[in-house]
């Protein structure tokens, strides 16, 4: 299926791994001009020889205005803005401080809001364009092991729609993906951190993790980033037009009920 993609820049943050990178690696090799950032130079140009095509590697670090107006400079207009870039942890509730609180509100959900303030008005003057935004299930169950981490998800829902109300009579669409526990560089930390057995071997653990903390899951599997980036990639299209103001669950069955 041709995604009609060709002539479209796309910028997709977190891009350096995981389902970030993933997603740059789709929008590439359907035709589109994609620019990814990161922290680390090294890092990030081995994940732009990776996505190949017609990729721009630019280091800065949206979660710092500073970095996000780096990023602006180098990449001042963007079709399609796929806000990815997140941070993750198992914490207590009431081990989560002050500081915690706020460093994954900046992350999560503030450095999705500072590129959105630049490209989203380009898009609606220019009556195109598509601003993704990468949550997670846990938006809607809220893991009680990650509570800071479920609200910046639940606030991502809540702007993603908050900018879809403005697209009306264009061709704008904002919408949100959901995916739920996905292969990416910190999964196999993240599950010994949750699991009993933390020397029991990757399949053992992941098994306890999916029977003991995502017990809702359908597909009882992690999810590969490919198949978000897939998902990504169709929302991102003059194909998906008709799709605007949605929350689409790629979370393998978790969410129970209809959202």
């Amino acid at each position: 299926m041709d995604l009609q993609l060709a002539g479209k820049t796309a910028l997709v943050t977190g891009s350096t791994a995981g389902i970030g990178l993933a997603i740059a690696k789709r929008l590439a090799a359907e035709g589109a001009t994609v620019a990814i950032c990161g922290r680390n130079d090294e890092k990030l140009q081995a994940a732009a020889a990776d996505v190949g095509g017609n990729v721009r590697a630019v280091l800065a670090d949206p979660a710092t205005a500073e970095g996000a107006e780096r990023l602006i400079s180098e990449v001042p207009k963007a079709d399609i803005l796929v806000n990815n870039l997140g941070i993750y942890e198992a914490k207590p509730f009431a081990e989560i401080t002050d500081a915690d609180w706020h460093r994954f509100f900046e992350v999560n959900v503030v450095s999705g809001a500072r590129l959105a303030r630049n490209y989203f008005p380009q898009m609606l003057a220019a009556g195109w364009g598509r601003v993704i935004v990468i949550a997670s299930e846990s938006a809607l169950v809220i893991p009680s092991e990650m509570i800071h981490y479920g609200m910046t998800k639940t606030a991502q829902l809540a702007i993603a729609r908050g900018m879809a109300e403005m697209t009306r009579g264009t061709q704008v669409t904002v919408n949100s993906v959901l995916p739920g526990p996905t292969r990416s560089e910190g999964i196999v930390d993240f599950i010994r951190s949750t699991v009993d057995n933390k020397d029991a071997p990757e399949a053992e653990r992941e098994a306890e993790f999916f029977t003991k903390m995502r017990p809702l899951s359908l597909i009882r599997r992690l999810i590969e980033a490919d198949e978000i980036a897939a998902t990504v990639a169709f929302l991102a299209s003059p194909l998906a037009a008709a799709t605007n103001g949605a929350s689409i669950r790629a979370e393998g069955g978790i969410v129970p009920t209809i959202a």
